[in-house]
């Protein structure tokens, strides 16, 4: 027998940041969700805009509070399923640290402005770069434990670790390739439908192996643990497992129906989609039925009771999905409120009760104590489940409220409700509820605090554990007699892992290299021309902002999406938007045909006060936009030189005017303002104000609004007049 020690400092260490940001990141969201009830309560801070924090929300949810429970069941389960130490301290702190310092700069930079608008990824290149040496100081740390090992076999939790590893290493790396134009900006080296199928392909494959494998590994851990009873079928483990990793990576583009990418694609998403409900449900059933016999036991004890949720919740958002991935289901619920509450139910309840039923029973154990309160923790429980049902129920309606309001048409053609305002407001009522389940998922998540304060307090201090096991005797290299061939693979991580790779990669590149590779299938259009550099400006702005966030620009081929917003989206529109500005949800109407519908004046009082031009809109202002400050036009010709280089067809001599060329397309938009009377005087006063205190005043040409209603104005006007003549 051979004496060694369980580290048991760093799995509290990341317990101690997942309660730590599940606090930050849930407030923030809170924060959101008062916004649409109060959307000027933080007015004229920009850092405080709902644009710039949804993505700060989102990415404290999932890589600050999921992803720091994620390594500290990991860090926990793993060393106690090897019989071994971590490979080492040194790239265990290395790898906690990184993380907290990664999501340190993600705090920093989003509220700044800093991001490439990609949904889940919208770090820039720095911080892409430290993710992902971070994340392959976690994959050699949990690689080099199972070198060392003591246990033969590699139990299915560890299945899933390797194919968390390996899968999200893949899916960072291919939709991080950006151009980096300086220390904090960078364009996407996709444009458009490209662009949008490498993200989706991403974004629902994050979802996929950084929110469900790992914790479908702790799953099959700590439910057994905490239950003391065997998982229920070790052949289903087995199916759930390989099934899962080979048909979720082919997912992803039934995120983008009834969008400009090729057809083939969408069904290949649609048919793969389906066919998740199968591995997905087996492993559910394997997580419920683990408990048969002891449901007296989970009556009382609330870990079990938390675990009991969260996997009911992966079931129910993992039938949900292929659901909607279905192209008559997605058709009344993709931008709508439906799919918000779709995600919630994974997050709320798969990942969030699940990691604070692994807190509740690794804390006590680790301090070798008693939990503080159970009742506390059980009053968690039940007011953690009302605040997901106050949260999702409501959104759910909403989702069907909006869906319906949009496609209603009157008897003589026209749309019921042409004014997308009408939906807003209708679902008010839904927006209150919202807010109020979030309230108590918050306070749930201060009652955890409490009580884990408590018990860490009255209890010895997390130290190392003592642990002993025989040293691993080798055995034959290929199979042994009888052994049956999944047994063999068990006791070879690299073979395990190899295969794993080449199960998640067979789905990417059938789906993505056509995409990239073969030009047919996305016919450009001789109409759409690049964006001038005034409008490069303000679409860096309308990024910078999280102007994406609430507004899509992709018209579907439905009859009620045509007769408000203009044609069906085409894939050659699309070519020189590096990234792709789509959409995932509509707060407010689609923007793909918007230049020229209004004049910029509109705009001009539209950014500066939304409700005076619209009553009772939810959007925010953008003062900020508005301030006796130059807009910085420094890096124009590096944008432009970027763009160049990425096939955007800007000829040198564009370049070298390009600052020329922004400066008298603004000023054009300052005389085209001037034709009204009241921007004209409130000009004038401002002027007479800035200049009679010494300061100086900043022509309204040289301000940040100008650009972003240059790139308003462009939007759909390419492709206008050739519409025009088939009229």
């Amino acid at each position: 027998m051979q004496q060694f020690y369980y580290d048991n400092k760093i799995v509290r260490n990341f317990i101690y940041a997942t309660i730590v940001f599940g606090v930050v990141g849930m407030s923030v969201g809170l924060l959101e969700a008062f916004f649409y009830l109060f959307p000027n309560m933080t007015d004229g801070i920009s850092w405080l805009s709902y644009g710039r924090l949804r993505p700060l929300h989102t990415n404290a949810v999932i890589f600050a509070f999921v992803g720091n429970a994620m390594f500290a069941g990991v860090y926990y389960s793993l060393q106690r399923l090897l019989k071994a130490r971590m490979f080492s301290d040194f790239l265990s702190n290395l790898n906690f640290w990184g993380w907290q310092l990664i999501i340190v700069a993600a705090a920093i930079s989003l509220p700044l402005g800093f991001s490439t608008s990609k949904e889940y990824a919208e770090l820039e290149w720095p911080i892409d770069i430290a993710i992902a040496l971070i994340w392959v100081v976690f994959g050699i740390n949990m690689i080099g434990t199972i070198i060392k090992r003591r246990e033969r076999h590699l139990y299915v939790a560890i299945w899933f670790y390797i194919a968390t590893f390996v899968t999200v290493a893949v899916l960072h790396i291919f939709n991080s390739l950006e151009l980096p134009v300086s220390a904090m900006k960078s364009y996407s080296v996709y444009a458009g439908v490209q662009d949008a199928l490498v993200q989706w392909w991403y974004g629902h494959n994050a979802v996929a192996f950084f929110l469900t494998t790992p914790f479908l590994g702790m799953m099959y851990y700590f439910v057994p643990k905490v239950a003391n009873r065997p998982v229920y079928s070790y052949r289903l483990s087995i199916v759930h497992f390989w099934s899962l990793i080979f048909i979720y990576i082919w997912a992803g583009p039934h995120h983008l129906l009834y969008s400009a990418l090729p057809n083939w694609a969408q069904n290949l998403g649609v048919v793969f989609s389906i066919m998740l409900i199968a591995p997905s449900w087996g492993g559910m059933i394997n997580g419920l039925l683990t408990l048969r016999g002891v449901w007296d036991k989970v009556r009382v004890e609330p870990v079990l009771k938390f675990f009991v949720v969260a996997i009911t919740g992966y079931g129910m958002a993992t039938f949900e999905g292929p659901m909607l991935s279905l192209k008559s289901v997605n058709a009344i619920a993709h931008y709508t409120d439906w799919i918000i509450a779709h995600v919630h139910v994974g997050a709320l309840a798969w990942n969030g009760f699940m990691s604070f039923g692994i807190i509740y029973w690794l804390i006590p154990r680790m301090a070798k104590t008693k939990l503080y309160s159970v009742k506390l923790a059980n009053f968690h429980f039940w007011i953690g489940t009302l605040g997901i049902i106050f949260y999702t129920l409501p959104m759910y309606v909403a989702g069907f409220t909006q869906a319906s309001m949009w496609k209603q048409f009157n008897p003589d053609g026209t749309l019921t409700y042409g004014n997308f305002l009408e939906t807003v407001t209708q679902i008010m009522p839904m927006y209150w509820m919202r807010a109020f389940g979030g309230v108590l998922y918050l306070v749930g998540m201060f009652v955890l605090v409490y009580n884990i304060i408590q018990t860490v307090r009255f209890g010895p201090s997390i130290e190392d554990e003592l642990a002993e096991a025989p040293a691993l005797v080798k055995i034959s290299a290929g199979r042994i007699k009888g052994e049956k061939y999944h047994a063999w693979l068990e006791r070879k991580p690299i073979q395990l892992t190899i295969f794993a790779l080449i199960a998640i990669l067979i789905g990417g590149i059938i789906q993505i290299v056509p995409t990239i590779m073969i030009k047919s299938n996305i016919p450009t259009i001789a109409s759409v021309k690049p964006y001038s550099p005034l409008e490069l400006q303000g679409r860096d702005i309308y990024i910078r902002e999280g102007c994406v966030g609430c507004h899509s620009q992709s018209v579907r081929p439905f009859r009620s999406e045509v007769e408000r917003y203009g044609p069906q989206s085409k894939a050659g529109e699309f070519v020189y938007d590096h990234p792709f500005l789509w959409g995932s949800k509509r707060t407010g109407p689609d923007l793909l045909r918007e230049g020229g519908k209004y004049n910029d004046n509109w705009h001009f009082n539209h950014f500066w006060s939304p409700q005076s031009i619209s009553a009772g809109s939810i959007m925010p202002a953008y003062k900020w936009l508005f301030d006796n400050e130059p807009m910085d036009i420094s890096m124009t010709e590096k944008k432009m030189r970027a763009m160049q280089t990425l096939g955007v067809p800007y000829t040198d001599e564009q370049i070298a005017n390009g600052e020329k060329n922004l400066r008298a397309q603004a000023l054009k938009i300052e005389e085209s303002l001037k034709n009204d009377p009241d921007f004209v005087k409130s000009y004038e006063n401002s002027k007479k104000k800035a200049l009679a205190k010494g300061e100086k005043f900043v022509p309204m040409n040289e301000r940040e609004i100008v650009a972003l209603i240059a790139y308003i104005q462009r939007l759909g006007t390419d492709i206008k007049v050739k519409d025009n003549i088939k009229k």
